[in-house]
């Protein structure tokens, strides 16, 4: 059956977020997040700085890892990323930071206001294309549902922060690349009057977020992720190519907070739609989405493609599981409880994203 769609509603406004640092989960360790000395003693400069210098190794390490992998011819995810980056640059879509290449891309979107007093159960046909845009994704019945919000933290899916924030709602946010931890929980009611845009970006959520371990107990409502391309058809998807969402999605399914009912959002420009994205080519830890928002449709996709059941440790490599501390801790607490050895997966070479996380920092006294 074809996806359905709502047609012709303005787009999304775009603000730069960035990844997070170990430096800078250090430098607000002192005191607990979200209180006032947290706040108070949060050094937001060195975040910022540390972030921006971590987050441009990385991608050059991914670049690398991509010019090798494209000359391989079963690398049929990395040709199609390219080929939207490309696109997304060449015709003035991209929107900063740039370039948008290894990342979740940044793209055009007129700041537009949506009617706030619109509600979509009152709505005609000739009124559906205001219902349906970026800024509506609050009117849609999905999201005014839930309770539990998962948004991914890059700068497209900033102003979904926003709204779950403002809008009353829990929001969890992954800490970046999960190499400082887990997850963050936000709360509007833990945030000072008139901060929630700040707690929308990374270093909001490092300022003002609670981490969480694996033993929180709680129940996600709704999932929304970013992705480089996506296929309306299927419902399939390519993120930007390190496997986080995928490993975040697992854990929540080791933890009981989703399940195959947790309904998953992405929003993307109309020019990171494919019609090429091969279903049987998906490997089993791959994230499908029930529904897309562009600038100019919604699109419920009604994916037929199996949702991950967890973590798959037997395509995890040695040296992802290095990288991740979280990770590690799953193992062993799995492998504590079963009185079995999880299988692991192949030997990979990873980029700098992984290789900087074994240097030793000392902090001053």
């Amino acid at each position: 059956m074809p996806p359905l769609l709502f047609l012709g509603a303005p787009p999304l406004p775009l603000c730069l977020v960035g990844r997070a640092s170990r430096r800078a989960r250090l430098a607000m360790a002192s005191a607990a997040p979200g209180s006032s000395s947290s706040s108070a003693s949060f050094d937001a400069a060195a975040f910022e700085a540390e972030r921006l210098r971590l987050d441009a190794a990385a991608r050059d390490g991914m670049a690398s890892t991509a010019a090798a992998a494209e000359a391989d011819p079963r690398a049929w995810k990395w040709v199609i990323r390219k080929r939207v980056w490309d696109a997304l640059e060449a015709e003035g879509i991209a929107r900063d930071p740039r370039p948008v290449h290894h990342r979740i891309p940044n793209f055009d979107g007129a700041p537009a206001a949506a009617d706030a007093f619109l509600d979509t159960s009152q709505c005609t046909q000739s009124l559906m294309t205001q219902c349906f845009n970026y800024h509506q994704l609050g009117r849609l019945d999905v999201f005014q549902n839930s309770q539990w919000v998962k948004v991914n933290p890059d700068s497209p899916q900033k102003q979904v922060r926003f709204l779950t924030l403002s809008g009353d709602k829990k929001l969890l946010t992954p800490q970046p690349r999960l190499r400082t931890g887990f997850f963050s929980v936000l709360d509007s009611q833990m945030i000072p009057i008139g901060c929630i845009p700040e707690a929308c970006t990374s270093v909001g959520a490092a300022k003002y977020g609670r981490p969480i371990g694996l033993d929180e107990r709680i129940k996600v409502d709704l999932i929304v992720i970013g992705s480089v391309a996506v296929d309306p058809s299927s419902g399939a998807r390519l993120g930007k190519g390190e496997g986080f969402a995928e490993l975040e999605y697992g854990m929540l399914r080791y933890m009981g907070a989703i399940d195959d009912s947790t309904m998953i959002v992405t929003t993307v420009h109309d020019k990171q739609l494919v019609d090429d994205l091969p279903v049987e080519k998906l490997l089993v830890h791959d994230v499908p989405v029930d529904i897309i928002c562009t600038p100019t449709q919604v699109i419920f996709t009604k994916t037929t493609i199996p949702k991950p059941q967890g973590i798959y440790w037997e395509k995890l490599s040695p040296e992802k599981l290095g990288q991740i501390r979280i990770l590690r801790e799953l193992k062993k607490r799995i492998e504590q409880e079963t009185g079995t050895v999880l299988p692991c997966g192949p030997s990979e070479k990873l980029p700098p994203t992984a290789q900087r996380t074994r240097r030793v920092r000392r902090r001053r006294r």
